[in-house]
């Protein structure tokens, strides 16, 4: 099989790549993390190997025949506006769900909150999320306060 791609379609498949590769290794590899996903960073330097065909080396960087992504590809705007979206994103989400569970399991009760069915879960999460992402709509962070139980 056979499939073509234009100089920019190949530039924006290399982005993809390294944002789905970094999505899914990122927080891997390191002293106690998780093993890093081979697979994902194979195909990655598959792809990678076709830099050069389509003239962006630019976006590599070969060091004793390994492939990496280059400081360029890294730094790109376009790629570092979406990792700061995705990241910005996910905080206030798991922030919020976060908050609205604790709640949740405070009203109710581990017990009674691991016995209620999806649906019931869902209704008696909903005024919790509301209410975090009201909150944080309207002031972000300004509000939130630890309490000192020293």
């Amino acid at each position: 099989m056979k499939i073509n791609f234009t100089k920019k379609q190949f530039e924006t498949l290399l982005k993809i790549v390294y944002l789905d590769n970094w999505l899914a290794n990122a927080i891997r590899g390191g002293q106690g993390d998780p093993p890093r996903i081979k697979k994902f960073d194979e195909l990655e330097k598959y792809i990678f190997s076709f830099a050069k065909d389509f003239g962006l080396e630019k976006y590599i960087h070969i060091e004793r025949d390994k492939i990496y992504p280059s400081i360029k590809l890294e730094e790109d705007e376009e790629i570092q506006g979406c990792i700061g979206d995705y990241n910005d994103e996910n905080f206030w989400e798991d922030l919020v769900y976060k908050l609205a569970r604790r709640d949740l399991l405070e009203k109710y009760g581990e017990e009674t909150v691991r016995k209620m069915d999806f649906k019931e879960r869902i209704e008696k999460e909903h005024p919790f999320l509301e209410k975090y992402y009201d909150e944080f709509e309207e002031y972000g962070l300004e509000r939130l306060k630890v309490e000192d139980r020293s």
